[in-house]
């Protein structure tokens, strides 16, 4: 039987939080969210939070974006924003590097609600097919999206009906995703 989402997510999280342990030997850091409460904070420091993802104890459905813009959205989104919360996490898919995006806490969780609104109300306003960013790219105007309609994993141009895919579904892009930690 393939991995779900939530299993490919968490083995990809594993595989971050292992990375990073191997290399600094210690979990990951960031000064980025002090001061912003999470259920993955493990550790505050002055200028810096030890933190590592943790599984919701219960699953969630982003049905506030789908009631906002009258769409249902793919299961694999609500499957990817709804399971863990976690800090984003850098990584490679292939010879690209991307920032995975993450669900901080419930707070967060709103904020990246209000956006993908946002973003869904554009593509209706341009006659784009519906596409939810899961990561973000070295180049601001390209994000890495799921297909609302496919399911499809594709580097998609904002604003644009420029669209490539990278996977099949988002099991497939999560499990090519290697880790990338920096020094």
């Amino acid at each position: 039987m393939p991995l779900s989402v939530e299993q490919a997510l968490a083995n990809f999280s594993q595989r971050y939080v292992e990375a990073w342990k191997a290399q600094h030997n210690c979990l990951p850091i960031n000064e980025e969210l002090v001061g912003l409460a999470s259920p993955c904070i493990e550790e505050t420091r002055d200028l810096e939070i030890s933190w590592q993802p943790i599984v919701r104890n219960e699953a969630i459905r982003l049905h506030n974006i789908e009631q906002g813009i009258e769409l249902d959205l793919h299961d694999d989104f609500h499957a990817f924003y709804g399971t863990q919360y976690s800090a984003d996490m850098t990584a490679k898919f292939e010879d690209m590097n991307i920032e995975l995006l993450q669900v901080w806490s419930d707070e967060d969780l709103e904020r990246l609600q209000g956006n993908m609104l946002g973003h869904l109300v554009m593509q209706r306003r341009l006659k784009l097919v519906p596409t939810l960013f899961v990561a973000v790219t070295d180049d601001e105007m390209e994000v890495v999206s799921i297909c609302n309609q496919s399911g499809e994993v594709i580097l998609d141009r904002v604003g644009t009906k420029n669209r490539t895919v990278l996977a099949a579904n988002m099991t497939e892009f999560l499990n090519k995703l290697e880790p990338v930690i920096a020094a």
